[in-house]
């Protein structure tokens, strides 16, 4: 947050160098700050997501899959959604579709790789069973993304309920979903 006697009441929001910058009058109250830093950062985020290409992450999953999962389907489609609040990510293997939270944009690749190759591996194992542990492990950095998932969902606690913070569980699953909360991937 900066705040500028120069600025009387306009407030703007920017990028730099990956941090969300809220330019604000320094006149504006610390009520009227919450509600609109809030509104603001939601905004700049769904925008940073929308601007992060899903064929990245398509490519991404393939290249995961081909590496750590051969044999497995090729997923059908990959993309970031924002209406996932519960979960890291979801997959459906009726369609071979795969769902990742928005709220892990920003954390970084060897995460994101996790939750996809654990997506991925679901294509070809639908439960967290031994055969589906044992290829998820095969990720150099297994362990790392899921400590790292774990502190995110502990943190997201501590801000707002938030749900468990292991990669082996699935909760509220649909239909034909297997699917990971905040922690899990």
């Amino acid at each position: 947050m900066r705040r500028s006697t120069r600025r009387t009441r306009s407030v703007q929001a920017r990028f730099e160098d990956g941090v969300v910058v809220v330019l604000a009058p320094a006149t504006l109250s610390a009520r009227e700050e919450t509600r609109i830093v809030e509104d603001l950062v939601r905004k700049m985020l769904r925008k940073s997501r929308s601007q992060r290409n899903d064929d990245t992450l398509m490519r991404r999953a393939v290249a995961l899959s081909r590496r750590f999962v051969p044999g497995a389907p090729e997923p059908a489609s990959v993309r970031w959604v924002s209406n996932m609040t519960t979960r890291w990510a979801s997959c459906s293997p009726g369609d071979a579709s795969i769902r990742l939270s928005d709220a892990m944009v920003g954390m970084p690749d060897y995460v994101v790789d996790a939750v996809l190759l654990h997506e991925v591996t679901h294509l070809l194992e639908r439960g967290h069973g031994p055969r589906f542990q044992e290829i998820v492990r095969r990720y150099p950095e297994h362990e790392r993304a899921q400590a790292f998932l774990a502190g995110a969902s502990f943190g997201a606690r501590r801000a707002a309920p938030a749900p468990s913070a292991s990669l082996d569980d699935d909760l509220g699953e649909e239909e034909g979903d297997v699917a990971d909360p905040p922690g899990e991937s």
